[in-house]
C-alpha cells in the first residue's frame, strides 16, 4: 500500500512540474502554426550545401512539430528537392527545440540545462547535415538538378497561398492535432518515470551510476533504439537524475532517445540510404557523448532539478493545467475507440434499414404478385363460366 501511495505521489509530483509548461507550450505552438506558412522550410532552402543545412536546422527550431509529425514533414522536404544533409539536420533539431519540448525541458531542469541543450542541438544537427552533404556530395548534385523543376514549381504555386489567423486553428491545432501525437508517449513516459522512481532502490543505480563513462554508454545503448518523443522522454530523466544519474547522462538520452529512435532509423534507412543511416547514428553518438562530458565537467555542480515535494509550492494554476493535461490525454487515447463504435452502430442501422427496406419492397412485390394471381384465376373462373353459359343457350 505505502509502494502504492509513492507511485501516485510521484506521478503527481511529475504531472504538476510539467503540465503548466505543456499547455502554455501548445497554445503557443498553436499560434505558431498559424503565423507560419506551410512551406516555409521547403521554399527557404537553397541548393548551397551548407547554408541549406543550416537554414533547415534554424528554421525548424520554432516550427511546432513533435519527434512523430516531424517525419512525414522530412519526406516531404525529400521529395521536394531538399539534400540528404538539410533532412537529417531537421529530423535532429525539429522537436528537440520545438517550443513545447523548450518549456518543457525548463519546467523540469531550469534555465542552464536547457539553454546547453537547445545549443547543442542545433551543433548536433548542423553537423550531422554537413558530415552527410561532404561524404555524399555528388549524390546531391544529381538529384539537385533532376528535382530542380518540379522543386521550383512546387514552391512557386504554394508560396503565393496565404491563411488567414484563427484562434479556433490555434486550439485544434495545439490541443488537438499536435497533442494527439505525444498523448500516448506522454502517459507512458510519467508512469514509466514514476514507476522508476518508486521501485527501483537507489542504492542500486548508484552502483551504475557512479561510473560516469560506463553510465554514458550504457545510456547511448538503451535510448537509441527507444521510441521516445522529445517531450514525453523527460519525466524518465528527470526519473533517472533523481535516482542519481549524471546531467551529463541525462542529457545523451535526451539527445539520443528522440533523434535515433527505431522509427527514425527505419525511415532514414528507407528514404536517405544505408551510408546516410550510418552517418547519422555515428555523428549523433559522437557528439552527444561529447557534450554530456562537457556538460558533467563544467556545469554538473548546478541546481537541475526544479521539482518541489512540498505541496505548499503547487497552485491553483499547477492543479487546473494537471487536470486538463490528462482529460486530453485520456481524451486523446479514447477518441478512436469511441469514433469505430459510434461507426459501427451507424453503419449496423444503416444495414437495418437497408434490409427493411429491401423487406418492405420484397412483400410489396409479393402482394402485387397474390393480387396479379388472383386477378388472373378470377378472370379465368369469369371466363369459363360464360362459355359454358353460350353453349347452353347453343344447345337450346
Amino acid at each position: 500500500m505505502d509502494l502504492i501511495l509513492s507511485f501516485l505521489n510521484n506521478f503527481i509530483i511529475l504531472l504538476n512540474a510539467m503540465s503548466i509548461y505543456i499547455i502554455l507550450g501548445l497554445f503557443v505552438a498553436g499560434i505558431l502554426k498559424q503565423i507560419i506558412p506551410d512551406t516555409f522550410v521547403s521554399s527557404h532552402l537553397g541548393k548551397d550545401s551548407t547554408s541549406s543545412v543550416i537554414k533547415a536546422t534554424l528554421f525548424g527550431i520554432p516550427l511546432p512539430v513533435c519527434s512523430c509529425s516531424v517525419i512525414p514533414l522530412a519526406q516531404g522536404l525529400r521529395k521536394e528537392g531538399a539534400s540528404k544533409g538539410s533532412v537529417q539536420s531537421f529530423l535532429i533539431s525539429t522537436p528537440i527545440t520545438g517550443v513545447d519540448s523548450i518549456l518543457a525541458t525548463y519546467s523540469l531542469f531550469g534555465f542552464v540545462f536547457t539553454t546547453f541543450r537547445i545549443i547543442s542541438s542545433v551543433i548536433i544537427a548542423i553537423s550531422v547535415g554537413l558530415v552527410q552533404n561532404f561524404i555524399q556530395k555528388h549524390d546531391n548534385l544529381e538529384e539537385n538538378t533532376t528535382n530542380f523543376s518540379s522543386e521550383c514549381n512546387s514552391n512557386c504555386d504554394s508560396s503565393n497561398s496565404k491563411k488567414n489567423f484563427s484562434f479556433k486553428g490555434v486550439f485544434k491545432y495545439g490541443y488537438g492535432t499536435l497533442f494527439n501525437d505525444m498523448a500516448k508517449a506522454l502517459l507512458i513516459g510519467l508512469l514509466l518515470g514514476s514507476i522508476f522512481v518508486t521501485f527501483t532502490p537507489r542504492e542500486y543505480t548508484e552502483i551504475l551510476f557512479k561510473h560516469q563513462f560506463l553510465t554514458y554508454f550504457v545510456v547511448m545503448i538503451f535510448s537509441m533504439p527507444l521510441y521516445t518523443c522529445a517531450t514525453a522522454s523527460l519525466p524518465i530523466a528527470a526519473a533517472f537524475m533523481f535516482q542519481g544519474m549524471s546531467p551529463g547522462a541525462v542529457f545523451i538520452f535526451l539527445t539520443a532517445g528522440p533523434a535515433t529512435s527505431a522509427v527514425t532509423m527505419s525511415v532514414v534507412y528507407k528514404m536517405l540510404g544505408k551510408t546516410s543511416l550510418l552517418i547519422y547514428l555515428i555523428v549523433i553518438a559522437i557528439l552527444a557523448l561529447l557534450f554530456g562530458y562537457i556538460y558533467d565537467t563544467f556545469f554538473k555542480e548546478l541546481s537541475l532539478l526544479t521539482i518541489s515535494n512540498d505541496t505548499d509550492h503547487i497552485n491553483i494554476f499547477n492543479i487546473i493545467a494537471s487536470i486538463a493535461m490528462m482529460l486530453l490525454i485520456f481524451y486523446h487515447l479514447l477518441k478512436d475507440k469511441l469514433v469505430k463504435k459510434e461507426s459501427c452502430c451507424s453503419n449496423s442501422n444503416e444495414n437495418c434499414n437497408t434490409q427493411f427496406k429491401n423487406l418492405s419492397s420484397s412483400e410489396n412485390r409479393l402482394s402485387n404478385d397474390t393480387k396479379s394471381t388472383l386477378k388472373k384465376s378470377n378472370n379465368f373462373q369469369a371466363n369459363k363460366f360464360r362459355s359454358k353459359l353460350n353453349k347452353n343457350d347453343t344447345s337450346m
